[in-house]
């Protein structure tokens, strides 16, 4: 691909604390339109280094460059907005389902249009009347796929996805897979997702293994 493609620029990012090495040095760019799976044993970074990319954390070492720019120069609001972070147990806000999926176009000052909101609940198998449903009594595997929708009401152009199917059924997780292959296949966006599932892996175009810090073998069950 040409420079011109390149959305992120990770460079030699590690993440230590209280003296213990977390993250070893990584490296990786991520394309307009490119799909890669991070996988590796527990204890490997794997989330740490999706939280630094996302600028929720700041690296001990090296640097996040997006579309040319170190991610610190960057103010956080607008950057949030083109890197979109999503993970296995979400943070869901407000009572219901509904304001949830608001909640991207009222940050952005829109009117929220319902018809939108039922569209992409069809696209993950949940009904319309969803959007009233309480935030308690959701299963975890709707959690997942809610959380998820929030992140995709504004396309960002890049999803950082961090084991979003671990709640879901097959029938769910492929549907999942489909709707992201689309996003990246027909607008371009970019995917780093984590997942240990080996249907997911297997799917996947390109996979980056992260090693232990310490050197230790690998269990690749954990």
């Amino acid at each position: 691909m040409s420079h011109t493609s390149r959305l992120l620029d990770v460079q030699d990012i590690c993440f230590a604390q209280d003296g213990t090495l977390l993250l070893a040095p990584v490296s990786l760019t991520l394309n307009i339109g490119e799909f890669i799976l991070l996988t590796g044993p527990s204890g490997s970074g794997k989330s740490t280094l999706l939280k630094i990319i996302a600028s929720l954390l700041e690296p001990s070492g090296g640097e996040v460059i997006f579309k040319g720019q170190p991610v610190s120069s960057i103010k956080p609001e607008s950057y949030r907005q083109q890197v979109s972070w999503c993970v296995q147990t979400p943070a869901l806000f407000g009572d219901t389902v509904y304001d949830n999926l608001a909640l991207p176009w009222k940050i952005r000052q829109k009117k929220v249009d319902v018809a939108v909101l039922k569209h992409w609940l069809k696209q993950v198998n949940l009904p319309e009347t969803m959007l009233d449903k309480k935030i308690e009594q959701l299963s975890g595997g709707e959690k997942q796929r809610v959380a998820l929708l929030r992140n995709l009401q504004f396309l960002p152009d890049v999803l950082l996805l961090d084991e979003i199917t671990s709640a879901l059924d097959a029938e769910n997780k492929q549907l999942i897979h489909q709707l992201i292959a689309g996003l990246v296949k027909e607008q371009g966006v970019a995917v780093l997702w984590i997942s240990h599932d080996s249907a997911e892996m297997s799917q996947a175009p390109r996979v980056i293994t992260l090693p232990l810090p310490d050197g230790r073998a690998k269990n690749e069950s954990a």
